[in-house]
């Protein structure tokens, strides 16, 4: 997104003509129905407009789990620095170390540098990182790793899941989302099930919204822990994709910046905030 200092003026110059647009006071005072951001201050609205506020007394537990590194602090990081910010225990799953991801390098090579990248990222976010063990570009769908899934779900016993969007262009984003989805589908605990959107356009595809999350109060954070990824070269091209999904929904929503996703409507009674 900050490929430049020219590029960082022009973010720069959007968002503080949005604040003065949308305060978060004139924000809150429309009339959408909020049924996110009761407990910690975030601000959430269903499109399907039928939920009911929610709050939670108990620290929670959110797993994000993304195909490669970059995969979930680019599809939900501000999210992800929401919860970890406010003392909840946020976990980033890696269902690879990106071994294909660079160019001219070993897989070897490439896993050992995304991996420090991610273990970066991670701790930016203040999130715990886990490496799921298949390998980037010959990812699978077998017995063996649907078992895998479900026993990490049933170890980690989240509240809420955050993963791939099933349409996608990336084929490794596709297995990611199965996978996940069978797992949860075999959960006795079924916790909320969100898809999230990757480049979606250029990846993701007919993705429609069910939640938003303003995340404007940590857009830095989130670009801080998704610009470690020096390897995939994203702080040169995040204002072509990832930012311009920020910027369009939080258009959506009445804010700056925001992450949007799409609820399994069999989810658990527990949304994002």
């Amino acid at each position: 997104m900050h490929g430049s200092t020219l590029d960082r003026q022009v973010l720069l110059n959007i968002y503080e003509n949005t604040m003065k647009k949308h305060t978060r006071r004139k924000f809150l005072t429309n009339t959408v129905p909020v049924t996110l951001g009761t407990t910690i201050g975030f601000s959430h609205v269903s499109t399907l407009g039928n939920s009911a506020p929610t709050s939670f007394e108990k620290k929670m537990k959110i797993v994000v789990v993304g195909a490669h590194p970059d995969d979930p602090e680019t599809m939900c990081g501000g999210v992800m620095a929401l919860y970890s910010n406010s003392g909840h225990e946020v976990v980033s799953a890696y269902l690879t170390r990106g071994e294909a991801g660079i160019e001219g390098k070993s897989y070897e090579e490439s896993a050992k540098i995304r991996t420090a990248e991610a273990l970066t990222a991670c701790d930016i976010l203040k999130v715990r990182p886990e490496f799921l063990g298949q390998i980037d570009g010959n990812c699978e769908i077998t017995s063996e790793r649907y078992s895998q899934i479900i026993i990490f779900f049933k170890n980690e016993d989240p509240d809420i899941i955050l993963t791939h969007w099933p349409i996608d262009t990336h084929r490794d984003h596709r297995i990611c989302s199965v996978l996940v989805y069978d797992a949860w589908l075999m959960l006795e605990r079924k916790p909320a099930l969100y898809y999230c959107e990757a480049m979606s356009g250029m990846q993701s595809q007919h993705f429609i919204p069910t939640d938003y999350i303003d995340i404007t109060s940590v857009i830095e954070q989130k670009h801080k822990a998704c610009f470690t990824h020096v390897s995939q070269k994203i702080e040169e091209t995040y204002q072509y994709h990832h930012g311009k999904m920020e910027a369009f929904r939080g258009m959506e929503f009445g804010c700056n910046f925001a992450e949007a996703f799409a609820r399994h409507v069999n989810s658990a009674g527990i949304y994002l905030q």
